[in-house]
């Protein structure tokens, strides 16, 4: 999931640099979105990784 969001965070980014806002906003929103969804998971599989002793 971190993989899929770093992709599209470059695509953005060369999107930017060849002045195609919209495709750049687009492919930001789909990363940062990827990202947060990577985080929620990695927090829950930390917590449910302590719970089992």
């Amino acid at each position: 999931m971190l993989h899929y969001a770093a992709v599209f965070f470059v695509i953005a980014i060369i999107a930017a640099v060849f002045g195609f806002g919209g495709i750049a906003a687009g492919a930001a929103g789909i990363a940062k979105i990827l990202f947060v969804v990577f985080l929620i998971g990695a927090v829950v599989t930390l917590l449910l990784g302590r719970t089992r002793v």
